[in-house]
């Protein structure tokens, strides 16, 4: 069993623009470095015993950030956690992207969220197997967390919610092949909504 512990990197100048980021890389801005300072004094209080990021660069420097609060060192980086690739839409705001691909249909070079699932959650996996009875922290992207949260509640968020905010963390449980979605942004997952995935069919199914 492994406790994993997914961050969402700080804001960037495109998060306050609402900008679509995906797979460019932008750097965080300093609202987003206070973020990243106060989600590793959010976990602070804990033991923690390894953290891994994405290789994006605002992801990398949240978990620089929160390793130096919590004394992990330089962390690890895992290309399979990079975010969602959105293509042609990438650096579009809301106006443009509905003026160009209404209802984000028909955007060239997209990344299927089920393609996402694929890659993300095998990482997840050999993540958690590499540090068994251990904590983990993840630094990673709101595409990244919506794609697992969504697979391990059967595509929805918990409560309703629809939003990832920079900066928050989400927890899971993983042990024997099993992923365990146990908070949503620091709120308990409550049982009618808290359910157990075998991560193994995520890669033959086509949702």
């Amino acid at each position: 069993m492994a406790d994993l512990v997914i961050v969402r990197h700080g804001e960037t100048d495109w998060n306050l623009a609402r900008r679509i980021q995906g797979s460019t890389d932008i750097p965080l801005n300093d609202t987003g470095r206070a973020q990243a300072a106060a989600a590793a004094e959010s976990l602070a209080g804990e033991t923690w015993h390894t953290i891994v990021t994405s290789p994006l660069g605002r992801a990398r420097e949240t978990a620089r950030i929160i390793a130096r609060r919590l004394d992990l060192g330089e962390p690890q980086v895992d290309d399979r956690l990079v975010e969602r690739a959105y293509g042609e839409a990438e650096g579009l705001d809301a106006a443009a992207l509905d003026a160009r691909f209404p209802g984000m249909e028909g955007v060239p070079g997209i990344e299927r969220r089920s393609d996402v699932t694929r890659r993300v959650l095998p990482a997840l996996e050999s993540i958690a197997l590499e540090n068994p009875g251990r904590r983990v922290l993840i630094v990673a992207h709101g595409g990244v967390i919506g794609s697992v949260v969504r697979w391990v509640t059967d595509k929805a968020l918990p409560g309703g919610r629809t939003r990832i905010p920079n900066g928050s963390a989400h927890r899971f449980r993983y042990a024997d092949g099993l992923l365990v979605l146990e908070e949503f942004n620091g709120l308990p997952v409550e049982p009618p909504i808290r359910r157990e995935a075998a991560i193994g069919s995520a890669l033959t199914s086509s949702s």
